[in-house]
């Protein structure tokens, strides 16, 4: 068991291959974040694995153009109409 300290003790060493626009994309967010690639895809793997089936299935391109529509219409309903017409949160 690492340290308590010892962040980088236990990792999977993973291949990932992008394409040059995804790769492109992941520098530019990298470095308007001021973060590792590392820290990033790690947090996002993580974010991804504990979301529900169907946002997973939206994400991957997996929904019909029906389905993601009903998706989309539902998460507007419980944003509860919360968006000004410039796209943005309300103030609460």
């Amino acid at each position: 068991m690492a340290e308590k300290g010892d962040k980088g003790a236990r990792r999977a060493v993973i291949r990932l291959e992008l394409d040059v626009a995804a790769k492109q994309a992941l520098d530019d967010l990298c470095e308007l974040r001021g973060m590792t690639q590392i820290a990033v895809l790690s947090r996002l793997v993580k974010w991804f694995a504990v979301q529900d089936e169907v946002l997973q299935a939206a994400v991957l391109d997996l929904l019909s153009e029906r389905r993601l529509g009903e998706l989309a219409g539902a998460l507007l309903e419980l944003d509860g109409g919360g968006r000004d017409k410039a796209g943005r949160g309300a103030a609460r």
